[in-house]
C-alpha cells in the first residue's frame, strides 16, 4: 500500500512539474532563454549523472551538442553525430524514443563521447525533439543517480512528454528569431541594415561613456559601382555587394559590426578601437578588397576599390549622428579626390 501511495504522489508531482514547465517554456520567447529553461527544468525533473541536448544541423544532417550537463561541454562540442550514428543518431534517424538499460549489450551505442569526456555510460534514455513533423534534435539522459535500477519506460514517457513541450518552445523561439532577423538584416549582403546600425550605435555610445572607452566608425563607399551595374546588370551588381560583404566579414574581428548603410555604402563599428587602430583595420580591409577578384565564379573577374572615412568617439564627436556624419564627410573627401584611399575625420 505504501508503494502505491508513493507512486500516486510521484505522478501528482510530475503533473504539477509539467504544468510549471509548460508555463515556463511558453513565457520565454528568445532561443537562449528557452534553452536555459530546458536546462533548468530537466535538472529538476530527472536525477541523472549527465544529460545532453543535441540539435540538428539541417545543412549537414548532423547532430551537435548544444547543452551538456554533468560533463565538460568543451571536450565534446566538436563531436558531430550523423543520423543513425550512436544512440542519439539512431533516435534522430528513426524518430522514436529509446531506453537502453545496459549500453554494452546494445549494438547502437558507441563510445565516442565517453572517450572524449572520460565518462562511463551504463544506461541511456533518449527521445527525439519533433515539432510539426520536423526533427529539431534529441534529448539524452545518462545513468540514473541514487537508484539501483537502470532507466525505465516511465522515465522514457516523462522525458518524451517534456521533449514535446521543449520542441514547440524551440521552434517558436526560432521562428521569432527569424522574424527579428528580417527586420535587422540586409537580404542582399547578409550584413546588418542601417536600422540596426543606429540601434547598436546608440548602445555603443552609452557603453563607451560608462567605461570611458574609444570606438571608431568606418564609412565605406565602393568606387565606380554604377559602372559595374551598367556594364553587367543589377544581378551581378548585387552579387558583387554580397562578395564585398564577405570580404568585410572575413577581415573584421569578432567584436566588430558590419552593416550595409544603403546602395554601395557600408558602415563598420569597431568597439574599443582608437583612431590609430581603426586605420590599421581599414588599411587591411582596403588591401583585401583591392586584391580580390570578384564575380570570378561567373568568369567576369571584377576588380573594385573603395573610399574610406574614419571617425572616432570621443575624439571627433560624442553624438552618434555627428560621428556618423564626420565619417561620411571623411569618406567623401577621398571620393572627390583620389578615390581608393582612407581619410580621418
Amino acid at each position: 500500500m505504501f508503494i502505491i501511495i508513493m507512486k500516486k504522489m510521484e505522478r501528482k508531482n510530475n503533473i504539477k512539474v509539467f504544468v510549471e514547465i509548460g508555463k515556463a517554456l511558453t513565457s520565454v520567447l528568445d532561443l537562449k532563454g528557452v534553452l536555459n529553461t530546458i536546462m533548468e527544468k530537466i535538472s529538476e525533473l530527472f536525477k541523472v549523472k549527465n544529460w545532453s541536448l543535441l540539435l540538428l544541423d539541417e545543412e549537414n544532417q548532423e547532430l551537435y551538442f548544444e547543452i551538456a550537463v554533468g560533463i565538460d561541454l568543451d571536450k565534446i562540442k566538436n563531436i558531430r553525430l550523423k543520423l543513425g550514428e550512436g544512440v542519439a543518431g539512431w533516435v534522430a534517424k528513426h524518430r522514436v524514443p529509446l531506453v537502453i538499460t545496459d549500453v554494452l549489450k546494445d549494438r547502437r551505442w558507441i563510445n565516442k563521447v565517453d572517450l572524449a569526456s572520460n565518462f562511463k555510460t551504463k544506461s541511456v534514455v533518449c527521445v527525439p525533439l519533433i515539432s510539426k513533423e520536423k526533427l529539431l534534435g534529441v534529448i539524452e539522459l545518462v545513468n540514473v543517480i541514487d537508484r539501483k535500477k537502470p532507466f525505465t519506460e516511465e522515465d522514457l514517457i516523462l522525458l518524451q512528454t517534456f521533449a514535446d513541450y521543449a520542441a514547440i518552445a524551440i521552434e517558436n523561439a526560432r521562428y521569432l528569431q527569424k522574424i527579428e532577423e528580417l527586420t535587422i538584416m540586409d537580404d542582399v549582403t547578409g550584413l546588418y541594415n542601417s536600422r540596426y546600425l543606429h540601434r547598436i550605435l546608440e548602445q555603443e555610445v552609452i557603453r563607451a561613456q560608462r567605461y570611458n572607452e574609444h570606438f571608431s566608425l568606418v564609412f565605406i563607399d565602393l568606387d565606380h559601382f554604377k559602372l559595374v551595374n551598367d556594364t553587367y546588370g543589377h544581378l551581378i551588381g548585387s552579387k558583387l555587394l554580397k562578395e564585398v560583404a564577405d570580404v568585410i566579414k572575413k577581415t573584421l574581428r569578432e567584436s566588430d559590426l558590419a552593416t550595409r548603410y544603403g546602395g554601395d555604402e557600408f558602415v563598420l563599428i569597431l568597439p574599443e578601437t582608437t583612431k590609430e587602430n581603426a586605420y590599421k583595420v581599414t588599411k587591411r580591409l582596403r588591401e583585401n578588397i583591392n586584391n580580390t577578384n570578384f564575380i570570378s565564379s561567373d568568369g567576369i573577374n571584377v576588380k573594385i576599390t573603395a573610399s574610406y572615412g574614419i571617425a572616432t568617439y570621443p575624439v571627433d564627436a560624442t553624438d552618434r549622428l555627428e560621428l556618423l556624419k564626420l565619417a561620411d564627410q571623411a569618406m567623401y573627401r577621398v571620393k572627390e579626390t583620389t578615390r581608393d584611399g582612407i581619410a580621418l575625420a
